[in-house]
């Protein structure tokens, strides 16, 4: 796998709180840029294993495209992982958290391509990278004002 990006945020909320958040991916465009709209494919909860979304994102030159994404990895409220069906970038998307305090988490975004041609890797990758690297230091920002902000994100 190759990085894109990666961003690390501190929050002023309880590590499972945050993970409730996050691992609702219907709530993944409340903060990160590019994402127009989210929606679940399956019925099962959020954050479990094999959750699907259907995701309708910007993408740069290629305009509104749609990704079927899938929770592939949860470690207690720790960890959460999605892969997605969109090549040729295959992104797997990792928060990790760690509680630092016992109402504070640091959280760490970040986005991987799953592709290992190297085509992709040396044309497709260096502008992905700065996409997402703009995308993700906006997102983190937005999600630390959403979690800590008027309190309506956990609802």
């Amino acid at each position: 796998m190759h990085l894109l990006a990666e961003k690390t945020v501190y929050l002023h909320r309880p590590a499972r709180e945050v993970f409730a958040y996050v691992s609702n991916m219907e709530k993944f465009g409340e903060w990160f840029p590019g994402v127009i709209s989210i929606e679940s494919l399956n019925t099962l909860p959020h954050g479990q294993l094999g959750k699907e979304y259907l995701e309708t994102v910007f993408v740069p030159l290629r305009g509104r495209q749609k990704i079927t994404l899938q929770v592939r990895e949860v470690r207690g409220h720790q960890f959460f992982a999605t892969e997605g069906r969109f090549p040729p970038l295959l992104p797997r998307m990792e928060i990790t958290l760690d509680e630092t305090a016992a109402n504070a988490c640091e959280l760490t975004w970040r986005i991987f391509s799953r592709n290992s041609n190297p085509v992709v890797r040396y044309l497709l990758l260096p502008l992905a990278r700065r996409v997402m690297d703009k995308r993700a230091t906006l997102g983190v920002a937005a999600l630390k004002g959403w979690m800590e902000g008027a309190g309506t994100a956990h609802s």
